[in-house]
């Protein structure tokens, strides 16, 4: 324990923040977004330094004149951190700490930072530390001098580095994590091959992080799932069981949110949760309408969706928060050339284009229906209630003896569970149809 406390970061508060404009656009970074970061891990922002540079210091990724300039910003405002919005070197990130006698943070850690926050779920609790302990292990630096050597009577020899034995005790933390996330991985397999078994499609919704698939699930299962106007407010997978009209039953699923350049270490360490995208039926991907970047955002999610294997999946594009939107757009769906359902146009905050969306989910998955008519005891109360969750009532009324009597139309799987009610009287197909 004595090695994870000396190592612990201190807790972010007053920071200064540095943002490079690169010359090519795969090394740009939006600055909108890098203060979203910051404001969700609940630093103070005392000064923004921008520079523009042709391609990284090797040394100090933004060289020492500009780096002379950030040390007497901290200096100036007594700042706990200095926050940079790219992906540092560990000799980077040395290097700086050492100029600019301060804790550096890079864009990296900093998301590993939100995510630690936010992650509630044991396994995201694990995967984040798992994450996290990677990381470290690439970063660590000797904590003590006087402790070049470990040694005394019985132990004269060469003995260890303080820096070997910290990184060994972090390797063994490492082996440990990633044995338990598999005991967890195999828990979701058993869950998913449950659900295949039962033959309930699943729809998974993805997307960048704040752009409203929290909100969205909410208004389609009536979830509760927590949300707010924040990047990564919730890390958590969350699935639901909904009934759609003319589909049956279907299953969505809620993910983490995807971010420009995300980590790989933490791409890897969410592989399990990001497996619900890649058995998926079908993808959601959620796009915010009103983001000045939303195509650049929209790249970055087909690359992550791509990186872990679900690019086969078909998908359906949702453009989100039409509400902010001007001049105004209503809610519709777009149709390609094969009149297939493309993209889907609401605003989820406001409830409006919920049903068209939901309808347009169906439309994927409707299949042969059949018709039936069922007599149900008249005690059933709860298994009345239930029937008119399934599928669609044609026509209702009773027996003579006073038992409740439908006329449905039902999917194959709707159909063969029914029947196996014991409150069922009679039960009868009518007819097939497409």
């Amino acid at each position: 324990m004595e090695l994870f406390g000396r190592l612990e970061q201190k807790e972010l508060e007053k920071s200064i923040l540095v943002h490079v404009d690169f010359y090519h656009e795969a090394d740009k970074e939006i600055l909108e977004e890098f203060y979203e970061l910051v404001d969700s891990a609940g630093a103070e922002v005392c000064e923004l330094i921008t520079t523009k540079r042709q391609s990284p210091d090797p040394k100090l990724f933004i060289g020492k004149g500009k780096a002379e300039e950030i040390k007497a910003a901290v200096a100036l405002h007594e700042a706990d951190v200095v926050i940079v919005n790219h992906a540092l070197s560990p000799s980077q990130e040395r290097n700086l700490s050492e100029v600019l006698d301060c804790q550096v943070l890079d864009r990296v850690g900093l998301i590993l930072d939100i995510f630690a926050q936010r992650a509630r779920s044991h396994e995201g609790k694990l995967q984040v530390e798992l994450a996290q302990l990677r990381r470290m292990s690439t970063r660590l630096v000797k904590g003590w001098t006087h402790l070049d050597r470990q040694g005394g009577i019985g132990a004269r020899g060469p003995g260890e580095t303080q820096l070997e034995t910290d990184r060994r005790l972090i390797q063994g933390k490492i082996k440990q994590l990633e044995s338990r996330i598999d005991k967890v991985r195999a828990q979701r397999q058993l869950g998913r091959r449950s659900r295949k078994r039962s033959d309930l499609p699943t729809i998974t919704i993805v997307g960048y992080t704040n752009s409203g698939k929290s909100t969205l699930f909410n208004q389609m299962t009536r979830a509760g799932v927590y949300a707010e106007d924040r990047l990564f407010a919730t890390l958590d997978s969350t699935l639901r069981k909904v009934h759609l009209p003319g589909a049956g039953p279907v299953i969505f699923a809620d993910t983490v949110g995807f971010i420009r350049h995300i980590p790989h270490d933490l791409v890897a360490a969410f592989r399990s949760t990001l497996e619900e995208t890649s058995e998926a039926d079908l993808l959601i991907h959620l796009v915010d309408a009103s983001d000045a970047y939303r195509q650049e955002k929209m790249s970055d999610v087909f690359d992550v969706i791509a990186e872990v294997g679900a690019d086969s999946v078909p998908q359906l594009v949702v453009f989100n928060k039409i509400d902010a939107l001007s001049p105004e757009v209503l809610p519709h769906v777009d149709l390609n050339d094969e009149g297939v359902p493309e993209r889907v146009w609401l605003s989820a905050k406001e409830d409006v284009g919920i049903d068209l969306m939901l309808d347009t989910v169906a439309s994927f998955f409707r299949g042969a229906f059949i018709k039936v008519s069922i007599v149900l005891d008249v005690k059933a109360g709860k298994k009345r209630a239930k029937l008119y969750t399934l599928g669609s009532i044609l026509k209702e009324g009773f027996t003579e003896e006073g038992h409740s009597k439908f006329t449905m139309s039902l999917t194959t799987l709707e159909w063969n569970m029914i029947q196996k009610w014991p409150e069922i009287l009679s039960a009868q197909q009518i007819e097939k149809t497409n």
